[in-house]
């Protein structure tokens, strides 16, 4: 019994790591991606220089910010609703590193 409690555990906290531990281009991939792409409603795209090069100049704690709070069509932090804002600032990290 206490084997299979202690799976039960062991599964739990490994799934609970996983997603903690997701990395930027795996949230851009999953969430980020469905504006950033395409440019919908004014969102910076991936890999544009020029669209990102005020907001990261803004610093990333501004950055962070936004992506928690939203802006214009962009609701609270965006399409992923359980990311964390370690997770959130990850992604962005991601998004500013294609755009250098």
């Amino acid at each position: 019994m206490k084997t299979t409690a202690s799976l039960a555990i062991a599964a739990a906290l490994f799934a609970a790591a996983g997603t903690a531990s997701a990395d930027g281009k795996q949230i851009y991939d999953t969430k980020c991606f469905i504006c950033h792409k395409a440019g919908v409603a004014n969102a910076p795209k991936l890999g544009d220089k020029a669209a990102w090069e005020p907001r990261i100049a803004t610093g990333m704690d501004a950055m962070l910010a936004v992506a928690i709070k939203g802006k214009g069509a962009m609701p609270p932090k965006g399409t992923c609703m359980e990311c964390s804002d370690d997770d959130l600032k990850a992604a962005i990290q991601y998004m500013v590193d294609a755009a250098k």
